[in-house]
């Protein structure tokens, strides 16, 4: 059992969600963040979407992903209602997370001037997964 923010499930494949790593569930299950520039999207520059690793949500686009220099992958836009954005429990930072499944996907800033949109998503790459353009996204799986 795991306390999300839609409330105590369990999590894994009983609950029919894709099969994680333990690396992968200590960050999108645990909440905890890949160290900087070791991600495998971090300096990923293909055409396509990243959906979540736990449920195959689609949620950016990589023509918002842009790069910030903090050492995770950015995006300035998620697709509409992909991602929730909740009070960390720092009381500093918002949390990001899959609306779809509740996974941790990292934190958003805002104001930072860094695009247009003036917001940046900072993304654990552990918690998302790539699909080249014109490659058929895989079912979303709910709960």
């Amino acid at each position: 059992m795991v306390e999300t923010s839609k409330g105590t499930e369990e999590v894994g494949e009983c609950m029919g969600y894709n099969k994680l790593t333990p690396e992968q569930k200590r960050v999108i299950v645990d909440k905890a963040t890949e160290a900087p520039f070791t991600g495998e999207y971090d300096s990923f520059n293909e055409e396509g979407s990243f959906i979540c690793r736990r449920c195959n949500a689609p949620l950016f686009s990589s023509k918002s992903k842009f790069e910030a220099g903090c050492g995770w992958p950015s995006f300035d836009e998620s697709f509409p209602k992909a991602v929730k954005s909740i009070p960390d429990p720092d009381g500093i930072r918002t949390e990001i997370e899959c609306a779809n499944c509740g996974a941790h996907l990292g934190h958003e800033f805002l104001g930072e001037g860094l695009t247009n949109k003036n917001t940046r998503d900072c993304v654990n790459s552990l918690s998302i997964r790539f699909m080249p353009k014109g490659e058929e996204l895989p079912k979303i799986i709910h709960e």
